[in-house]
């Protein structure tokens, strides 16, 4: 069974410091995620939902809400973030792991630590080779990750799943694959997400997003739906937008409005027997876009594609 959520992003409140604008507070997101039909929710930024377990188990509750994962970018490529990094995603875990439903394992969503490095940053969607880790920084990268993920298994019972993301390391599907072969499927999962894979691979199509779930399909374990559209990314390529540019411009577009063929992927996982939540993200700045009239719109055209 193919459950929907959906996640903070899609009203504004990303991971990146230093972003311009008004968010939307918690209790207004949730409000409206839950009145646009969905019935799941990640996290989103530490300290943007309630951090005590009491109080968030409240409010989701009286929205009837599940919580499906958080997002927590860690900076694999410096030795010196580990410990920090590791000691955020265990707290981010007790806290998923104290208000679980019990039919549903929230899934603590690594990533690197994304727009952090300028050269990443500028060059979202149009990465080349040079621009990425050399094979020492590969191994201690994957290293790190696998460390995380070992920690928050062996402590809370939750599995951890990598988040590919535009502006970070492992972004384009070599970098995906290259991941993944240095880490073990026991312990580090991949969440896909089709909108960043789009555009992080540099040639955003329908096909790519198609080849990429069956080149990674034995890893995938969770999904976030996300549209690219193919002419705001060669804009960006064209004008030389930086990843924030890129999304201030709307490379993420609402569901159908982009190159993701979302009855494709929603067939795809339906022949895999996928049981679970997908999350729907339509990432925006803060105080960008109409959220809420943008979520029922996703909502729905997926109950048009059946889920």
């Amino acid at each position: 069974m193919i459950y929907v959520g959906n996640a903070p992003c899609s009203w504004g409140t990303l991971e990146f410091e230093g972003l311009e604008g008004t968010r939307i507070g918690y209790a207004q997101m949730l409000d409206e995620l839950a009145e646009t039909g969905y019935i799941g929710t990640e996290l989103g930024d530490w300290g943007f939902m309630p951090t005590d377990p009491d109080q968030l188990s409240e409010e989701l509750t009286k929205r009837k809400l599940i919580m499906t994962g958080a997002f927590v970018p860690i900076r694999f490529a410096d030795v010196h973030a580990l410990d920090e990094g590791r000691e955020r995603a265990l707290r981010t875990a007790r806290l998923l792991a104290a208000v679980a439903h019990p039919a549903f394992s929230p899934f603590v969503v690594l990533s690197d630590e994304n727009a952090s490095h300028p050269v990443r940053l500028k060059h979202a969607g149009r990465v080349t080779p040079e621009m990425g880790l050399s094979e020492p920084e590969w191994r201690m990268f994957a290293a790190g990750v696998t460390h995380v993920a070992l920690a928050v298994l062996n402590e809370t019972g939750l599995r951890c799943v990598f988040h590919h993301h535009c502006a970070g390391f492992v972004e384009t599907p070599e970098e995906i694959e290259r991941l993944l072969s240095l880490t073990d499927p026991r312990v580090v999962g991949l969440v896909f997400d089709t909108g960043h894979f789009a555009f992080g691979s540099g040639r955003p199509s329908a096909e790519v997003v198609m080849e990429g779930l069956q080149r990674f399909g034995a890893r995938v374990e969770y999904v976030h739906l996300k549209d690219c559209s193919p002419e705001i990314a060669a804009r960006a390529a064209q004008e030389g937008w930086n990843y924030h540019e890129a999304v201030r411009h709307g490379v993420f577009c609402e569901l159908g409005q982009g190159c993701v063929p979302f009855d494709r992927v929603i067939d795809w996982l339906r022949q895999r027997n996928y049981d679970g939540f997908v999350t729907v993200e339509q990432d925006v700045l803060p105080g960008m876009g109409t959220p809420k009239e943008s979520a029922l719109r996703n909502r729905e055209y997926l109950r048009r594609l059946g889920i």
